[in-house]
């Protein structure tokens, strides 16, 4: 992508925190926008460093995580193309509290705070819509927070894997090919799993014929029966 080719305005009227803005916002908005290439394995931001700005991934896929005092490594969210992170941390004037790294080659597109404050002050209808987008995430994490309380590992595995899928749609033996966007141990921390257990559910579900897995390929063979399927361990 020839980064003095990139469309800023464009782009950025068809994110949903900005569909309603006029070209004339646009253009203002995206004077606040700075556009950068990560590598994999690039470094975003760390936790401590001041929050300045809120980001957006253009291309590519982000990881954001936690360390714990031992040195584990939790994965809270993995942020794929036309997504956005840190809106609200960015508002609290506090420093990173999370990680965030490249986890493929991306593009990321970042958002002053300034110029978003400008706006708000501006027309308080951008600042509803930013509201409703951090809604949108919060209400996502609270989702997962009692996905991991209530549902079983098997269930977590399931439900990620027919998470873009509407089962009541899908014909009988209908084959459905999911690829992850991320390793496998990734994928599990995502999940509050382990990676070895991960890797036992996927053997479980294609010894029982539900999928078959082809290194991060997993072909769904039967949507509808695999929704409906209970390990017998539990």
């Amino acid at each position: 992508m020839d980064m003095r080719a990139f469309d800023l305005p464009r782009y950025l009227s068809v994110l949903p925190l900005f569909t309603d803005l006029s070209p004339a916002e646009l253009q203002r908005l995206a004077q606040g926008c700075s556009l950068r290439r990560l590598a994999r394995g690039d470094t975003v931001f760390r936790v401590g460093q001041p929050c300045e700005e809120f980001h957006v991934t253009v291309t590519g896929q982000v990881k954001l995580f936690a360390i714990s005092p031992a040195g584990q490594e939790k994965v809270i969210e993995l942020v794929g193309p036309g997504h956005s992170f840190a809106e609200a941390l960015m508002f609290t004037g506090r420093p990173y509290i999370i990680n965030a790294q490249a986890l493929t080659d991306s593009l990321l597109l970042s958002v002053s705070k300034h110029v978003v404050l400008t706006e708000i002050e501006h027309d308080s209808r951008f600042a509803l819509r930013m509201l409703a987008g951090i809604s949108r995430r919060l209400h996502g994490l609270v989702h997962d927070v009692q996905a991991y309380a209530l549902h079983s590992g098997v269930q977590r595995v399931i439900g990620y894997l027919l998470r873009d899928q509407l089962v009541e749609d899908c014909a009988s033996g209908e084959v459905i090919t999911v690829s992850l966007p991320v390793s496998k141990a990734t994928v599990a921390s995502r999940l509050s799993l382990t990676p070895e257990y991960f890797s036992r559910v996927l053997h479980e579900l294609e010894d029982a014929g539900l999928i078959e897995v082809d290194k991060r390929d997993i072909h769904i063979l039967d949507p509808q029966r695999l929704a409906a399927y209970t390990s017998p361990g539990s």
